[in-house]
């Protein structure tokens, strides 16, 4: 295999040592920003009202108007219809707390949830490994990773050549170490450098009529768990002068703004606590017990995502990451993204959270959307608040931070302006959205 050349342009670097974003790919137009909104919700009534009937068999325009006025069943009035998310039905059971009574009483009761039954068990032994160990990373689990993208057949005229990036291991992450490229479909490719915020493969093909373009790549990398031992006092007083501190508790306009109603939430929260763990931990807990994780909108379609979960009572993982990441810089703790894939056997999904800094530990992964334990865990305060402070395993971490730049750099408007899991592809005539392609993990193994 060969990897492509390519000059480097000059661009800024942040204070995290990252090249900070000044991409024109990650500021869609308001026509785009519509078109997305219209692929998103595609739902008409007639579809909606036969989907709920299956739980209210004699559903009412009363009731449906009642969800509608919350957003509970989330819509919007396009070209003069009333359009609905494509997830809004299955959403509802999980944002209404009667809605979600009717859906368990149909299926036999709560469902089980066996990610969180399976970890409440594994991170019990990750605490007694780190305690054992006195050392936050330990056992490292081997994981092989196939990833295949694939453009959908005549999308773009024949011959055409497509650009496209995908996601990639980072190798610069003391949890995250021994990445090893396998294999590539396409023997010329660039592998981005460690500096830009979204670590990515790149690769090129042109389009044969009629035929799916298919790329792929196969790499292996060794991922510890993290879990850090230590009591809230001794979290040393912040250094605010320093370029952590500065840097990690600013504003990042658009998605982290502190908002009149930021900071009145976040200040109802904190209280008079000092504490910058302690600070965390109630915000944390605030947002698992009022924000139910629910499917979500593309994050390029949203103008402020915090917002977004304030205004909507739910959010996916990385909207109430940034929710907690918003409220904590506010806070006076720096706060930071951090995504890429879930890797659990058997749950394989795109996902993100952060990282906080504890002066005298570091930064410490913080997952809000695991939320706290759930099962035979609540009597120990350490498995119940485990993703405060560490992370399982069967994670990728692709992304740094959030909005970077690309490199090679993307000529045109990105489809996800925000995060990078998935991938991104464009021709010499646009972007390719992501109606017009899939990117997905299809085969792992794992090594113990």
């Amino acid at each position: 295999m060969r990897k492509l050349l390519i000059i480097l342009v000059s661009i800024s670097v942040c204070g995290c040592g990252h090249f900070s974003s000044s991409d024109s790919s990650i500021n869609i137009s308001d026509q785009e920003k519509m078109e997305r909104i219209a692929i998103d919700f595609s739902r008409d009534s007639a579809y909606m009202v036969n989907y709920l009937k299956q739980y209210y068999p004699d559903l009412t325009p009363a009731q449906m108007q009642q969800w509608e006025s919350t957003n509970a069943l989330e819509n919007m009035i396009i070209d003069g219809q009333r359009k609905y998310f494509r997830n809004a039905g299955r959403n509802l059971f999980r944002i209404d707390k009667q809605a979600r009574a009717v859906f368990d009483s149909i299926n036999g009761g709560p469902e089980i949830d066996q990610l969180h039954l399976f970890l409440d068990g594994y991170n019990k032994k990750v605490i007694k490994a780190a305690r054992d160990k006195k050392k936050p990373f330990v056992l490292p689990v081997t994981m092989t990773v196939k990833y295949t993208l694939t453009v959908k057949p005549d999308v773009v005229p024949e011959g055409t050549l497509l650009k496209v990036w995908m996601p990639y291991p980072r190798e610069n992450q003391p949890s995250q170490k021994e990445v090893n490229l396998i294999s590539a479909s396409e023997k010329d490719y660039i592998i981005s450098p460690e500096r830009y915020v979204h670590k990515s493969i790149y690769m090129e093909k042109k389009t044969v009529a009629g035929q799916p373009t298919v790329f792929s790549y196969e790499f292996s990398y060794e991922k510890y768990n993290e879990w850090y031992d230590f009591n809230p006092e001794d979290v040393k007083p912040y250094n605010t002068n320093s370029s952590i501190y500065k840097t990690y508790t600013a504003e990042r306009i658009p998605h982290i703004v502190f908002s009149d109603r930021i900071k009145r939430i976040t200040d109802s929260i904190v209280g008079t606590e000092t504490n910058p763990y302690l600070k965390v931990k109630a915000i944390y807990t605030w947002i698992a017990d009022n924000y139910p994780w629910a499917s979500a909108r593309e994050y390029s379609t949203l103008d402020n995502i915090p917002e977004y979960v304030l205004d909507n009572n739910h959010g996916d993982c990385g909207q109430v990451g940034l929710l907690l990441i918003a409220m904590s810089r506010y806070a006076g703790v720096p706060a930071r993204w951090q995504s890429g894939w879930m890797l659990h056997p058997g749950d394989v999904n795109l996902h993100d959270w952060g990282e906080i800094y504890y002066e005298g530990i570091g930064w410490v992964p913080t997952d809000m959307s695991f939320g706290r334990g759930r099962y035979n865990v609540k009597g120990n305060e350490d498995e119940y608040f485990f993703y405060t402070k560490g992370l399982d395993a069967y994670r990728l971490i692709v992304n740094c931070d959030y909005s970077g730049e690309f490199y090679p750099a993307k000529r045109y408007t990105r489809s996800e302006t925000v995060d990078f899991q998935r991938g991104e592809v464009e021709w010499d005539g646009g972007n390719l959205y992501f109606n017009q392609w899939s990117g997905w993990i299809e085969e792992i193994k794992y090594d113990y």
